[in-house]
Parts: structure tokens; sequence; C-alpha cells
């Protein structure tokens, strides 16, 4: 566990929704940097980036766009749109 996590962390309720947090408003999507740290691709194990102008969490190794919506991240590679440009999904 890291230090500025306490081990008792999980077992917390979730906090409230924040400034920061996923959000939607009008039609608008925000991610948490925190989270955005934390999400990987699951095709690649490597980091997503957001790309605010279509509202989705793109990961340039595998050449997918993963769709956030109602404010929640789908990260299935069914649900991803191909980024053109990249041939396959390299698996990790």
């Amino acid at each position: 566990m890291r230090a500025d996590r306490p081990a008792d962390a999980l077992l917390r309720p979730p906090r409230r929704r924040g400034a920061g947090d996923v959000a939607v408003s009008a039609g608008a999507v925000t991610i948490d940097p925190w989270l955005l740290e934390r999400l990987v691709c699951p095709a690649t194990r490597t980091p997503l980036r957001w790309d605010g102008t279509t509202g989705e969490l793109v990961s340039d190794a595998a050449g997918l766009a993963y769709p956030v919506r109602d404010g929640v991240p789908v990260l299935l590679v069914e649900a991803a749109r191909r980024v053109n440009g990249v041939e396959g999904v390299r698996s990790a």
C-alpha cells in the first residue's frame, strides 16, 4: 500500500463526486487526473490518454479509443473504436 493512501482506504465508502471526477455537464465530459493516471488499456496494459475533443480514452499503443458513457469509462476492446493510422492490437 502506498504511503499517501491509508490501508483502510478500500474500506471507506465512495467519496462524493467532486469537481475533478468523471462528470457530464452540458455534453462535456471530464476525467479526474488521479483516475486517468491509473487507467490502462486492457489490450496492451499501457497508459491511456484523454482526448477532450472526442470524449474518449485513447490507447496510442493499441490504436483504440474507448468511449465514456454517462461519465463511466467503458474499457472493453469490443466497445472501442479503431483510431486511424494503427494496424493491429498488440497484446501484453
